[in-house]
């Protein structure tokens, strides 16, 4: 019995760290993925993201992905634009050099697959995938 209890504090604190390393931010989308500043005129699909400075940091972030999920909009031209909870997979194959901290910049199939094009901007929480 002691056991059990064990265990399943374990799988709690698990999921409590799953739930605490996401980043809060904003996403936006672009529409044109090639060349990009880690792959040049290497076309890496479309659910793809431009990485904030800091995120790419020098081209580290290259490759990596991040599993990207919309919780809320930043306007009220579209104040609910979020679909249901969804998560996008994204590759990081370039730099955004307008983002701010926190902020990737989503290919339009991505964007569109968690949130309506319309809200042009929303919050999100991503995480390492």
């Amino acid at each position: 019995m002691a056991i059990e209890r064990v265990i399943i504090l374990a799988l709690i604190a698990a999921s409590l760290i799953s739930v605490a390393s996401a980043i809060s931010g904003t996403a936006t989308y672009y529409t044109v993925y090639v060349p990009s500043a880690c792959y040049g005129y290497q076309d890496q699909g479309v659910l793809v993201a431009a990485a904030n400075r800091a995120l790419y940091n020098n081209g580290a972030a290259c490759g990596n992905y991040y599993n990207v999920r919309c919780t809320g909009g930043t306007n009220l031209g579209v104040p609910q634009p979020c679909k249901d909870g969804t998560v996008v997979r994204v590759k990081i194959v370039d730099l955004c050099p307008g983002c701010v901290d926190n902020q990737l910049d989503l290919s339009q199939e991505a964007f569109s697959t968690i949130a309506d094009l319309n809200a042009g901007k929303i919050l999100i929480d991503y995480t390492p995938s």
